[in-house]
């Protein structure tokens, strides 16, 4: 039960920070609220949190996989 929890985490947060690392939504919401000036620190965010997020979801699969009987 708990792997599953640990799998949808790592995908939903995969999923989410992609859309802000390759889609100008987080952008377009930072200027919005007239934050502009921390746009140019969006990449030292979201790219380690994508690779965090990507790991996460690796690590549950290779759980999953080794507690899975054969």
């Amino acid at each position: 039960m708990a792997g599953n929890n640990l799998l949808k985490t790592g995908i939903v947060g995969t999923v989410i920070v992609a859309l802000c690392c390759f889609t100008p939504i987080l952008v377009i919401l930072i200027s919005a609220l007239g934050l502009s000036a921390l746009v140019g620190i969006l990449d030292f965010v979201l790219f380690p949190a994508l690779a965090i997020f990507v790991g996460i979801t690796i690590y549950a699969l290779w759980k999953r996989k080794s507690t899975t009987p054969d």
